[in-house]
């Protein structure tokens, strides 16, 4: 058997343990003692290490003595929804029990000692004791340490399943602005413009001019043209508003994770009989 003084912490337990498949985790319960008195809470466990087999749960009983831890054995406790119940265990016996410390071993001497307290055999001390074990004299220590190192027989099996929590986080941001994009353009515009037109008509009858002098006098005629020219100008038109907002869409992502479960194992060692729900297991 694991020696006292090799015992851990339950919360000392690396994960890579192999834990006993009968384990129950009490820690962080409500502890109650003889007639139901609520006495403190379940600080921690001291187990095996290699196996994870709880020996002996550590219970805070400040609600019967400030600042006192003990250690009392696995069988003691009785397992209940509301709690952990220790209904053979009184005042007067947590009052002579050793204070466990943290860090500190739990010595074989302390055992037999809180052993005698348990046990009601405290008239003698603990070397006699010993003796009487050790000698066989004492024929009931045998019975009372299967009784108190057995497990509990209500036992939780625990499951890992993955919870996920949400935060938001800024995924990035978006400026929209203006800027100006030019381009070529050509357009047909139609323009008027005036022409001189020129006729001339031959004379058939011609007249005779009276005193006239050829190229004694010279007589010019004008006429002034017009013409029309594009006067090109540019003038800015609403074409699109634009606008700015954001609006929340939801998407499903695959999330995967390696999660553990504790299953019930049934050893049977000689002739036992399992009825049909064990069977099933």
């Amino acid at each position: 058997m694991t020696t006292n003084e090799s015992l851990i912490r339950l919360s000392d337990v690396h994960t890579d343990l192999q834990l006993d498949t009968n384990v129950y985790n009490p820690v962080g319960g409500t502890a109650y003692g003889y007639n139901g008195e609520k006495i403190g809470a379940v600080k921690d466990a001291l187990v095996e290490p290699g196996t994870g087999k709880i020996r002996f749960l550590l219970v805070d009983v400040g609600g019967w003595f400030s600042s006192k831890e003990v250690l009392v054995p696995v069988g003691y406790a009785r397992i209940d929804d509301s709690g952990v119940y220790f209904d053979n265990l009184t005042k007067d016996q947590v009052k002579a029990m050793s204070e466990y410390h943290e860090g500190q071993a739990y010595t074989n001497d302390m055992v037999d000692s809180d052993e005698r307290v348990l046990r009601g055999v405290t008239d003698m001390d603990t070397a006699a004791y010993r003796e009487r074990v050790l000698t066989g004299k004492d024929t009931d220590v045998t019975a009372f340490r299967e009784q108190a190192y057995s497990t509990p027989e209500r036992l939780q099996l625990l499951e890992e399943r993955l919870t996920v929590n949400k935060d938001r986080f800024k995924a990035g941001s978006v400026q929209i602005g203006k800027r100006v994009e030019t381009h070529t353009e050509t357009i047909n515009v139609p323009l008027e413009r005036e022409e001189v037109v020129i006729e001339r008509h031959a004379v058939t009858d011609g007249q005779p001019v009276s005193g006239a002098v050829l190229g004694a006098a010279t007589a010019t005629m004008s006429v002034d043209l017009e013409a029309e020219r594009a006067n090109v100008s540019k003038q800015a038109f609403v074409t699109e508003e634009v606008s700015l907002g954001k609006r929340t869409v939801t998407e499903t992502q695959q999330v995967t994770e390696t999660i553990g479960k504790e299953v019930l194992e049934v050893n049977k060692t000689g002739d036992v009989v399992l009825d049909d729900a064990a069977k099933k297991l």
